[in-house]
């Protein structure tokens, strides 16, 4: 029998099961899906809630969060929502590089720049829509005036404590940005802030986010980040080469070259199947001058290694002879120097001062097109840059002012998928900029664990040497600047709790049982480690304190969470005539239903900062 057509088929026709078709794409790539899965799923959570307008995605830098957004867009298309809104840092390069990977994904309706629907033939009013568009101020008016306003928006902000925040919160007016983004919102609008530094977001209260609602994004079993190259108990498992604090001479760049050239050289000779390009990092400070005097100094040396009558080709091959000697005992020195020498000629040397040069020369930094690729740059490789087999990193610079967490943070660009040959991979930088940024990244961890455990009052810490976020940013209204505690998962109380609190056990035995009877999640292995490395009194620098019930405290005590704005840690708790030598103080608060929870409190320079506002 002939079919015959029926246009019934075909009008509700539309691409089923994205989500679960994006994450087959992702597998049959060999990629962890587990951790985007969990992340998805607690942004649905969130939005299934109905009262939810503003939250959180929060993971480490460079773990792979533009693919966990793929596959969240997919999840909003096949819910039902028909306008997602994705907003990137003011870069067209970056923009490029994010649209590109959407489109590939294969989602319908394919992703678009805004700039291709400004047209007035181009019909937003029905239909699914997802679009790009940059944090630019002409850009999202432009946007604004073509879409007018879009019931339940879902606006997907990538770096999101970058350009969005309020940075005018404390004088009653807005950012151009920030206003912006709050008119796409609109009353109906659902805002997602995708971020590795989320504290500004936080203090600054953008677009009052509900921090206990706030998603983790965890990394991917591949990853490298601040466990591996900031390691509380100081296991290096990379090449750390500290450089003392004063001074430029070109020695200390040129002797980080050749070591990347002698590294990569055996990497490719003793360890790949199939030779691979790979890059140095050069970071200098934001000045153009900077990065002249850097690049003068590698270009100089690159001619004389490709000019064998040179002044200095002697000399600098037997540097790099030497270093390839010491290093490699188990494989063939002048096999190794000989490979650097014939393939010298095989470089890049990227200078990216600008938005414009990175556009131009991005893709040659970001995935090394040359065998041996040399990038220098300051800021601008800073954020939202992920450096493809970036093998060596190099700090020109010591911080000669506060050093601001969410920067820092940020310019970890050795973080990412280095596993495969980590232990190749060399950070050479001032000894006492790695010394802040190691405080950086435990401040950064003491902090993000709060968030896992879903505490929502969470604690920012900062210290003379390091500030949690730029100042400008905290809305001073709501946030304390002055509180000195941290708190952890609730856990259900027993008495031989404190039966091993007033042992006659030594205190870092105490630590250690008190750790294994709570767990991680109440009493962080990582809290430990970092007290054990601040003891300047030792075992007398630790008091343990017995547990104190809050059935009788005043009405502004969260009996059910075990919670006050101000504290629960007061003078009287920290026993100073029985521990006058403690600066770590532990003491656990439990309520009426035999509900506790653990309590740190630190003196000495730690600044805490906290949010009072409710539900922040």
């Amino acid at each position: 029998m002939e079919k015959s057509f029926d246009i019934s088929n075909f009008v509700n026709a539309k691409v089923a099961n994205q989500y679960e078709g994006q994450l087959s794409r992702l597998k049959n790539a060999g990629k962890q899906v587990d951790c985007i899965e969990s992340a998805v799923r607690g942004a649905l959570e969130n939005l299934q809630k109905g009262d939810c307008n503003s939250f959180v995605i929060y993971g480490e830098p460079q773990s792979g969060k533009t693919e966990m957004m793929v596959c969240l867009t997919a999840k909003l298309l096949d819910e039902g929502y028909t306008f997602i809104l994705h907003l990137l840092n003011d870069s067209v390069d970056l923009l490029g590089q994010n649209l590109g990977r959407f489109k590939k994904s294969g989602l319908a309706p394919a992703s678009r720049n805004f700039s291709e629907v400004l047209d007035p033939a181009f019909n937003l009013k029905t239909g699914k829509h997802v679009i790009f568009c940059k944090k630019n101020g002409n850009d999202l008016r432009k946007l604004i005036d073509k879409i007018g306003t879009v019931k339940n928006i879902i606006i997907i902000d990538d770096e999101a404590d970058y350009a969005s925040p309020n940075a005018k919160i404390n004088i009653g007016e807005k950012t151009v940005i920030n206003e912006l983004i709050e008119t796409l919102k609109g009353k109906t609008g659902i805002y997602i802030g995708v971020t590795a530094t989320p504290a500004r977001l936080n203090l600054n209260n953008t677009f009052q986010n509900d921090s206990h609602l706030w998603v983790n994004f965890p990394p991917h079993n591949a990853y490298t980040g601040q466990d591996i190259f900031f390691p509380i108990d100081k296991k290096i498992e990379y090449s750390l080469q500290l450089l003392p604090d004063a001074g430029d001479n070109p020695k200390y760049p040129r002797n980080a070259f050749f070591s990347f050239l002698v590294n990569a050289a055996y990497l490719n000779l003793y360890v790949n199947t199939i030779e691979e390009n790979y890059s140095l990092l050069i970071h200098t400070s934001g000045k153009k001058v900077d990065h002249k005097g850097d690049w003068g100094t590698i270009n100089a040396t690159l001619q004389e290694l490709m000019t064998s009558g040179s002044k200095n080709f002697e000399s600098y091959v037997r540097q790099i002879w030497s270093l390839a000697a010491t290093r490699y005992t188990d494989a063939d020195t002048d096999k190794l120097t000989q490979y650097i020498v014939q393939n010298i000629s095989r470089n890049s040397l990227i200078v990216l001062n600008s938005e414009t040069d990175f556009a131009q020369k991005g893709p040659s930094a970001t995935n090394p097109s040359s065998l041996f690729t040399i990038i220098i740059g300051g800021n601008i490789v800073s954020r939202g840059v992920t450096l493809d087999n970036l093998l060596s990193m190099f700090f020109t610079r010591d911080v000669k002012h506060k050093m601001q967490q969410d920067t820092y943070i940020q310019r970890a660009r050795m973080f990412g998928s280095r596993s495969g040959y980590l232990k190749f991979f060399e950070l050479t930088i001032p000894n006492s900029l790695y010394v802040d940024w190691h405080r950086c990244f435990v401040f950064h961890r003491l902090a993000l664990e709060a968030i896992r455990q879903k505490m929502g009052s969470l604690v920012w810490l900062s210290d003379s040497r390091i500030a949690a976020v730029a100042t400008s940013s905290i809305n001073t209204s709501t946030v304390d600047m002055q509180r000195g505690e941290m708190s952890f998962q609730l856990f259900d109380y027993d008495d031989a709790i404190d039966d091993l609190i007033e042992s006659k056990a030594g205190i870092f035995d105490k630590m250690t049982k008190l750790g294994d009877i709570l767990g991680p999640g109440a009493f962080p292995e990582y809290l430990a480690k970092y007290v054990l490395q601040v003891l300047p009194k030792s075992g007398h620098s630790i008091a343990i304190h017995p547990t104190s019930s809050i059935s009788n405290r005043k009405e502004d005590t969260n009996q059910e969470l075990i919670e006050r704005d101000k504290g629960l840690m007061g003078k009287s708790e920290l026993q100073k005539s029985k521990y006058p030598d403690a600066i770590h103080h532990f003491k656990i608060f439990k309520n009426s239903s035999k509900k506790a929870r653990l309590f740190y409190k630190y003196e000495g320079s730690i600044q805490f900062i906290k949010n009072l506002k409710n539900g922040s």
